[in-house]
């Protein structure tokens, strides 16, 4: 036989090595279907894969290319976005969500260009009534928020300057700002707490995360819902009392809840009665 293998035609070499190849790739190619049509059809093992159309680890391993996952960064290293302080002038609870654009260093610059400054002027405003409303506040004192969460990102060494701050809150108080902010205290006397040198010191403000004329359809929804027309009640029992405390009204300043029950006055629907300390009021 070995004698006969020179006078085989180089042809008929050419050929028998290309169905020997042919052969060992259809193999190869074909039989880890085959392998996990077969598995498929069983209930699979979650040991050994993750779902019934996976291959087995060994065929994977031996027969699929190897995947090059990207590297994530460590979470540990994220900075937070989460506010877990809590301040001595402002009570805030733990768990509000900050914007990305909290973690951007120059949202805590004004930008001159003005195109910029009003988008700028625009996050910050909702930023504001957003976490005043999940804190529950509707006022606040400027010069303490400062060291607040709100306007000082510890994690990046950056915080609003009094003059930004001020800017911020004149620009929420105006038309532009639809109105969601106004000086108490306009502040104007130069104070010890002033390192701006501005000569402005931080005064106090109404946040309006609702205005006066939403607060008063807020009330007056409440006392649709449970049953109070016709009943007298003291302005302390409807922010102080548990009937209230799981309402967004509980715990609002005596002087906006004036406010807000003046519009309802204004509409007929509520009188107010009594002296300072002392007032009631009765719904229609």
């Amino acid at each position: 036989m070995w004698q006969r293998m020179p006078s085989i035609c180089h042809a008929e070499l050419i050929a028998f090595y290309s169905m020997i190849c042919m052969f060992g790739t259809t193999y190869l190619w074909t039989t880890p279907r085959r392998i996990t049509s077969t598995l498929s059809s069983t209930k699979p093992n979650p040991s050994t894969t993750a779902g019934t159309n996976d291959p087995p680890s060994f065929l994977a391993a031996r027969y699929l290319p190897p995947l090059d996952f990207p590297r994530l960064p460590n979470p540990q290293t994220l900075p937070s976005m989460t506010t877990t302080t809590t301040t001595t002038t402002t009570t805030t609870t733990p768990g509000f969500t900050f914007p990305p654009h909290y973690l951007f260093p120059p949202f805590f610059t004004l930008q001159p260009v003005l195109s910029t400054r009003t988008s700028q002027l625009t996050s910050w405003s909702i930023l504001i009534q957003s976490y005043c409303r999940h804190n529950r506040l509707f006022s606040l004192s400027l010069i303490d928020a400062l060291n607040t969460p709100l306007f000082h990102n510890r994690t990046l060494s950056r915080r609003l300057s009094l003059r930004d701050a001020r800017a911020v809150i004149d620009w929420m108080a105006s038309g532009d700002g639809d109105r969601r902010a106004e000086w108490v205290d306009s502040g104007n006397k130069k104070s010890a707490g002033d390192r701006d040198g501005d000569g402005e010191a931080g005064g106090r403000f109404w946040v309006f995360w609702r205005k006066p004329e939403e607060w008063a359809g807020v009330l007056e929804a409440w006392v649709e819902e449970t049953g109070q027309k016709g009943s007298v009640l003291t302005l302390y029992e409807l922010v102080e009392s548990d009937a209230t405390v799981k309402e967004e009204f509980h715990g609002m300043d005596i002087e906006l809840l004036q406010r807000c029950l003046q519009v309802l006055v204004k509409r007929g629907k509520a009188q107010v009665f009594g002296g300072e300390g002392g007032e009631g009021v009765k719904f229609f």
